[in-house]
């Protein structure tokens, strides 16, 4: 299996775990999560450009990956990319180098390299 489709089956199953337990709180979280997501003054592109560097900096790779994809989906370029890897590892310090690391190997897998 690929790291794409390994971390999305996951992602999905233990998701669903977690809604089917009907807690309010969890649910009124994840829909701000959703919500804050969405195009508003800020188009969504950038938004996940933002949402990207704040999990690099906070060394969270499922963040990471989440984050990768849905940049993907937005049409975000490799170039675009290494301009994130940049401020990221600008505001995080050399702590972030092994997540840029993991971070570009999933880039690959989503077959987005140019």
């Amino acid at each position: 299996m690929s790291l794409v489709k390994d971390f999305n089956d996951y992602r999905e199953k233990m998701n669903g775990k977690i809604l089917a337990q009907g807690n309010l709180n969890i649910k009124r979280f994840w829909a701000l999560d959703a919500s804050t997501y969405q195009e508003g003054v800020l188009d969504v592109k950038t938004k996940e450009m933002l949402g990207l560097i704040a999990s690099m900096v906070l060394r969270c790779d499922d963040c990471i990956r989440y984050h990768l994809g849905k940049c993907k989906e937005q049409g975000l370029s490799t170039d675009e990319l290494f301009e994130v890897f940049s401020i990221a590892n600008l505001v995080g310090g050399s702590i972030v180098i092994p997540h840029t690391r993991r971070a570009l190997e999933y880039w690959e897998e989503l077959g987005t390299m140019e």
